[in-house]
């Protein structure tokens, strides 16, 4: 299909990030109509030589649009608009940060930890690779007004021998992190929610009290072979988070319009 998306450009002077940018450039042709569902997205160097950027930042974006659930791959095919899923229930780091924003506070990423580990029993079966696999661990607390709110922790497998960068470690997407640090490319992604308490060790890091309640995420992501090449736990305080869930199209926005209205 042609490549036309008019005056939507890249601003590469932006601080947000490229792959973002071109993300939400595809989320509005896809939301607003412009591409509509299991219409094909251009080629990647098609669309890497339209906004001058590398096929790397291409895979970035198209992993975050697979994760937003708004595009789907096929191996060998190519890249399909998705339609919008309603029957869906997915809890996203942006909807963390959009209602405590709405609630007038400052959310905050605070970086604990992010290092090479050899992957442990628990792990690589998580991962489906062999105990003593290099991976990049990472870890980081979700907080707001001086409070902290979640405990979060990623491992990806790590083959592409890339230095850690800061600049790249300050958007926790599991999502990116495979896509930065993998050679694999993210497509599918489960999320399982579950009750439970803090840990001790979880207690020491959130400041609360052991055995207080929580709400348990893990999330997998998968190639396109079906093989999980990213896995990470979230922790979120049962006594001062509640978990929301909107799927479809234009979520943001009706997420944004309710939010007022539950409060």
């Amino acid at each position: 299909m042609p490549l036309n998306n008019g005056s939507k450009t890249i601003d590469k002077n932006s601080a947000i990030p490229a792959y973002y940018q071109l993300a939400k450039i595809f989320e509005e042709m896809i939301t607003q109509g412009e591409l509509g569902p299991d219409m094909p997205l251009p080629p990647e160097h098609a669309i890497a030589a339209r906004h001058e950027i590398s096929r790397m930042t291409v895979r970035q974006a198209i992993a975050e649009l697979v994760a937003m659930g708004l595009v789907y791959t096929q191996k060998g095919k190519g890249t399909y608009v998705a339609r919008p899923a309603l029957d869906n229930v997915a809890f996203e780091l942006g909807d963390f940060f959009t209602e405590i924003r709405k609630r007038g506070l400052i959310p905050a990423i605070n970086l604990l930890q992010a290092t090479i580990v050899k992957a442990g029993p628990d792990v690589a079966a998580q991962l489906a690779c062999t105990p003593g696999t290099r991976c990049l661990f990472y870890r980081f607390t979700l907080s707001a007004g001086g409070e902290h709110l979640a405990y979060e922790t990623r491992y990806v497998v790590y083959v592409r021998q890339k230095p850690l960068l800061e600049a790249e470690l300050k958007d926790p997407s599991l999502a990116r992190l495979v896509s930065t640090y993998s050679d694999k490319m993210p497509v599918t992604c489960k999320r399982v929610l579950q009750a439970g308490t803090v840990t001790a060790e979880e207690a020491g890091i959130l400041r609360v009290v052991a055995g207080t309640p929580a709400f348990l995420v893990e999330q997998t992501l998968y190639d396109l072979d079906k093989r999980p090449v990213g896995w990470g736990r979230s922790v979120y305080r049962g006594d001062r988070c509640k978990l929301t869930s909107y799927e479809g199209w234009n979520k943001e926005e009706f997420y944004a319009g309710m939010v007022g209205r539950e409060q």
